[in-house]
This record gives structure tokens, C-alpha cells and sequence, in this order.
């Protein structure tokens, strides 16, 4: 995903490419940056966008928005891929210069809009992890977490009259080393899988 939010400018043959890219996590949000998009800029004659979204990047979305067909969200949605992102959407919005770009043209500007964009704000690395699920009685969570907060990023800590819980991201294929580690530290603790994700790396 995109480290931060940029929006990047680049001029062709006269006609102004503002590329507004952000990082989303759903079909709500970046419905919500286009229309938003939309509002800034009602003069503008395209407003075209490309979006990917999911943990593999399997769920991809692409517009043209009146230019000809193949010229504008394929080229963007061709740069995001590339650039191996995923939770992320870019609205390339541009006025009209006077001079006809051609196809050859406009599939340049608008895929190299958006690399432009990517460049500026960063890419974040993400790895695949398996979700585990870690438990113990209340007299021992403290030196469970403190353990394991050595070496991994703990979430969803929770604390209760009966024990604690957590739930520790381990790298894809590691989960039985992962156990292997605990045990070998003295912490024999009750441990299931709950499911996979995708988390920076």
C-alpha cells in the first residue's frame, strides 16, 4: 500500500494531469475519494481512476471516464500493479490543453501520472502472516507478553478475570516454529490458528 496521500501534477502538450492518490481499505472509501475528487474539481473533464484492492490485490477497478477506451485506467491500473500495491486508489483528473494526444499519447500520460505519484509517497512492503491466537490464566500473562513482545507485534491484548489472551502475526509457514520457540522458552501455552492476513512487513 501507499506509505501516505499524495497528489502530483504533470503537464503534456498543455493538458494538466492531477494524479490524487491515497491509500484505502474498501469499495466505500475510494468511492468516497472519487467523489470527492469530483466536488474539488467539477470543471475538469475527466476524472479517471484505477483502484486495487485485497490481500493478493485480487480485487481491481478501472474507469476511463469519457477518454478513449483503454487509455486512461488501464495504463493507471497497469501502474499500480507494477508497482505491486494493493489498498490503494488513483484519480487522475485532467483539463484539456488544445492539443490532441493520441492513444499513444494518453496511455504515457496517464500511466506515468500515476508512477509519479507512487514514487512520491512510498511504497509500504507487506507480508503475508498467520493469525495465532495465544492464551494463558491470569497469573501467567505478564510474562507470556513480555516474551513475546521481544520479537513479535502483538494485537487484539485483552485482559479478563480468567486470563490473558493476544493474537501474535507469524510469518506465512512459521507457525510450528513459532511453537517450537515458545516451548523452548518455558511457555507451554494453548495456541490455534485463527486465519491468514496481510500485514506491513
Amino acid at each position: 500500500m501507499p506509505a501516505r496521500a499524495v497528489r502530483t501534477e504533470t503537464v503534456v502538450e498543455r493538458s494538466r494531469f492531477l494524479t490524487t492518490l491515497e491509500p484505502v481499505d474498501d469499495d466505500a472509501a475510494l468511492d468516497a475519494v472519487l467523489a470527492r475528487v469530483r466536488r474539488e474539481f467539477p470543471g475538469a473533464r475527466h476524472h479517471c481512476t484505477a483502484s486495487v484492492l485485497g490481500e493478493d490485490g485480487e480485487r481491481r477497478r478501472s474507469s476511463d471516464d469519457g477518454e478513449p477506451a483503454g487509455t486512461a485506467g488501464a495504463p493507471m491500473l497497469a501502474a499500480l500493479r507494477g508497482a505491486g500495491v494493493t489498498g490503494v486508489v488513483a484519480v487522475v483528473t485532467r483539463w484539456f490543453g488544445g492539443v490532441l494526444l493520441g492513444t499513444g499519447g494518453l496511455v504515457r500520460a496517464y500511466g506515468g501520472a500515476v508512477s509519479g505519484a507512487l514514487a512520491e509517497a512510498g511504497v509500504v512492503p507487506r507480508r503475508h502472516v498467520e493469525l495465532v491466537e495465544v492464551r494463558t490464566g491470569p497469573g501467567g500473562g505478564g510474562r507470556v507478553e513480555a516474551a513475546l513482545r521481544r520479537e513479535h507485534a502483538l494485537e487484539d491484548v485483552t485482559w479478563t478475570g480468567t486470563g490473558w489472551r493476544a493474537v501474535v502475526p507469524v510469518a506465512a509457514g512459521e507457525v510450528e516454529a513459532f511453537r517450537a520457540r515458545l516451548a523452548g522458552a518455558g511457555l507451554e501455552v494453548p495456541t490455534a490458528v485463527l486465519g491468514r492476513a496481510v500485514r506491513p512487513a
